[in-house]
């Protein structure tokens, strides 16, 4: 298959070259753009990665100052406040991803795919690390005829941060939004302050100090499930592998309650964990999203529409490649 380049706007980052390495390793033909702010970063990621060209972006310009040049998909890696990446894309007619537009802030991309929704697919990425936590969670949600509670604990260590961007998307995802979203009894509710703060325990068992987030995982769970209680927490921290005495990692465990088959009682807990932290997590997340939209997986390509990473990425490949970048969805003692 011959394709355009894809554009990696702010490829050049920490998510980027995960991004590109993991696309690199799946599809080594398919030519990439790495666009950033910083030329020769960019060129330099681009020599590394290989069938990669740098560029430098400008986020004002309508055609980001790459003229002429035709790309196959866009990735925005970055908050993207302006949606510069989301207008060239649909501008264009093609796929489009971007990893940092939480809950309270989507709708001006939900508006601009419902004003041509047959135009190309618009993938709202924002989910804690672009699937990790929804996919693993609705894979292990097939054991249940029923959902009452769905729980997330997200453990990053406090080694665990990249440059600049990195740190305004976390924050943003933290600190902007006036309350946090999750369910309750079946209604959706903001949770702020004292209401935000609870405790979760880690991989290692350690109780943690938390605060109730919202990414998109929120809105795709209870999609999904039905379950009358969602919700997910964050803890900044030491993780439990440094707790050992090991290098940092990042952890996500997964508390599930509701029924069997039999419709007896059934509780369950998971642990997604990666020893490098966060971003190749993240990287492949978006990886898989890209080469789901483009059919570079062997499939057909996604048809337009409006989704999130979870409804893209098939449960069984996405564990497949996760333990080929060296990360592990670990069985715990139930709650």
């Amino acid at each position: 298959m011959s394709l355009d380049p894809i554009l990696l706007i702010g490829g050049s980052g920490i998510v980027g070259r995960h991004t590109a390495r993991y696309l690199r390793a799946t599809a080594p033909d398919v030519p990439l753009l790495i666009g950033g702010r910083n030329l020769s970063k960019a060129r330099k990621i681009a020599g590394e990665v290989g069938q990669a060209e740098g560029v430098m972006l400008d986020l004002t310009a309508d055609d980001l100052s790459i003229g002429g040049q035709s790309v196959s998909a866009v990735a925005v890696l970055f908050r993207d406040e302006a949606l510069s990446g989301f207008r060239f894309a649909r501008k264009r007619g093609q796929p489009y991803i971007g990893i940092s537009t939480g809950i309270s802030e989507i709708g001006p991309e939900v508006a601009g795919f419902m004003q041509d929704p047959t135009r190309s697919a618009v993938v709202l990425g924002t989910e804690w690390l672009v699937g990790a936590t929804s996919v693993t969670t609705l894979a292990l949600a097939r054991r249940f005829s029923q959902i009452d509670e769905i729980r997330s604990g997200l453990l990053l260590d406090d080694e665990d941060m990249g440059g600049p961007a990195q740190v305004s998307d976390l924050e943003g995802l933290t600190n902007v939004p006036p309350a946090a979203l999750a369910r309750r009894n079946g209604n959706y509710v903001w949770r702020s302050g004292e209401q935000a703060r609870t405790r979760f325990r880690a991989f290692d068992g350690t109780r943690m100090d938390a605060n109730t987030i919202s990414p998109n995982d929120i809105l795709a769970l209870v999609a999904a499930t039905n379950a009358p209680n969602v919700e997910i927490n964050l803890a900044i921290g030491i993780s439990s592998s440094r707790r050992r005495g090991e290098s940092m990692s990042t952890e996500i465990v997964i508390e599930l309650q509701g029924k069997d088959d039999t419709g007896r009682p059934l509780s369950t807990r998971h642990a997604v964990i990666h020893p490098q932290g966060q971003f190749p997590l993240t990287g492949l997340g978006v990886a898989m999203v890209l080469e789901r939209c483009l059919g570079l997986d062997g499939q057909p390509p996604a048809p337009a529409g409006l989704y999130f990473p979870c409804q893209l990425l098939e449960p069984a490949r996405y564990q497949t490649r996760l333990e080929e970048i060296g990360g592990r969805i670990l069985a715990l003692e139930a709650p």
